[in-house]
């Protein structure tokens, strides 16, 4: 079927190796109107019932292939470095993996962090803003990602990020700058960035201002849609790829 197509669009360099005809690379962008950083992030922090001052979240399916071990498995690490931030999980798990999610809690009530890293489940869609809007960082360590759009919802929350190496996380993140990629399954790593990130109050600021800006300049949703419809116009001129 792609073969057949008049034009291919990639969102990444790497997929646009794979197949033929392919008219440009478009990134998947997000909602920047929507997705914008808090009048008060303390506030929007404070909001979701949570301690401490700052927030650290994941958002996707509680499951392996997300990484939500690692994340947890780092908060049993960073937390108890860090009394004034605390944690949430951001989605569900589906009935193959309850026994799994149910595991992670268990090493969560073990660690006695449990009032401070929580399952808040999946939240619908029109709340999902104004939750992303509290968290000072978003952590998104799959193992596997196609693409991955969350990391764009963080920054343009003006959340900085830390990302494994999979999906389009490193064209997304600007090492040190807007946050940090790390190597797939290497909790090591992964709690090292966190630790690095946290640690001054006013660079994590910084850091989410640049998030945005980034966004707002590469990854929003209405270049995505402009980049597409350039597309469609060039073959409706008679334009081949």
């Amino acid at each position: 079927l792609i073969s057949r197509m008049d034009a291919v669009v990639a969102t990444t360099p790497e997929a646009a190796d794979y197949v033929p005809h392919v008219a440009a690379v478009v990134p998947h962008g997000v909602d920047t109107d929507l997705f914008v950083p808090p009048e008060d992030r303390a506030k929007a922090w404070a909001s979701t019932g949570m301690p401490g001052q700052f927030g650290i979240g994941i958002v996707g399916r509680v499951r392996p292939e997300k990484g939500t071990d690692l994340f947890v498995e780092s908060m049993l690490q960073v937390l108890p470095q860090r009394p004034e931030f605390s944690a949430i999980i951001i989605g569900r798990a589906l009935a193959q993996h309850a026994a799994f999610e149910q595991s992670l809690k268990d090493q969560i009530r073990q660690a006695g962090l449990e009032s401070r890293c929580r399952f808040v489940g999946e939240v619908p869609p029109q709340k999902m803003p104004q939750l992303i809007q509290g968290l000072s960082l978003l952590v998104a360590p799959p193992r596997y990602e196609g693409y991955g759009v969350t990391p764009l919802e963080g920054m343009a929350c003006g959340a900085p990020v830390v990302a494994s190496d999979t999906g389009a996380f490193a064209e997304m993140i600007v090492q040190g700058q807007t946050g940090y990629v790390v190597p797939v399954g290497d909790v090591p790593a992964l709690t090292d960035a966190i630790l690095n990130i946290t640690a001054d109050r006013h660079r994590l600021v910084q850091m989410g201002l640049d998030a945005r800006e980034r966004v707002v300049q590469h990854f929003a949703l209405a270049q995505e849609a402009e980049q597409i419809n350039n597309i469609y116009q060039q073959l409706w001129n008679g334009d081949r790829f």
